[in-house]
């Protein structure tokens, strides 16, 4: 049977315990989703894409015709990228995008996956997909729901509104936002 986990102390060489377990959780949560960027990266880059603009044009393709305003594709980014407009600019130098102003109000552009950005992201499908089977392969389907719903519940510990999140906390002596 393979190997099931690996203690996070030994991975990352940690030789004293974690002060709590709610700082080993959030440390196995990072050092995890920075395992599995890396991979899904070492994948997509060999198309020439980063993750991010992978990111975009998924996003693109299941907007499907009406396409996205640069604003919304930000949104709906699995990581916050600071400079859309730049990934944008990359993906349509080389034909994966197309922006154009919208009519009704000239300050909004609205972004499409053209059909040569279809094509990539169909041909990633096949490696994408191996890429997950693999961050799942030690887990059954079971395991897999549950820890989809154990992730969705730490998101939603961010989900409420600032004031509640931070209530008693302070940052470097200022009140909480």
């Amino acid at each position: 049977m393979p190997r099931r986990s690996i203690a996070l102390q030994d991975e990352i060489k940690q030789t004293r315990p974690f002060r709590s377990s709610a700082e080993e959780v959030v440390v196995s949560i990072l050092r995890t989703a920075a395992v599995m960027q890396r991979n899904l990266a070492h994948v997509v880059e060999a198309h020439g894409i980063t993750i991010q603009q992978y990111n975009v044009l998924r996003i693109l393709r299941g907007a499907g015709a009406a396409g996205l305003p640069t604003l919304a594709i930000r949104d709906r980014m699995v990581e916050e990228a600071a400079g859309i407009t730049r990934l944008l600019d990359k993906l349509e130098s080389v034909g994966h995008v197309v922006r154009e102003r919208s009519t009704p109000d000239r300050r909004q552009v609205m972004c499409h996956i053209t059909p040569k950005g279809e094509s990539l992201i169909a041909s990633l499908e096949g490696p994408v997909d191996a890429a997950n089977e693999r961050a799942g392969a030690n887990l059954d389907d079971d395991e897999r729901a549950q820890l989809i719903e154990l992730l969705g519940a730490v998101r939603a510990a961010f989900a409420s509104p600032p004031a509640e999140r931070d209530q008693g906390a302070t940052r470097a002596g200022q009140p909480p936002r």
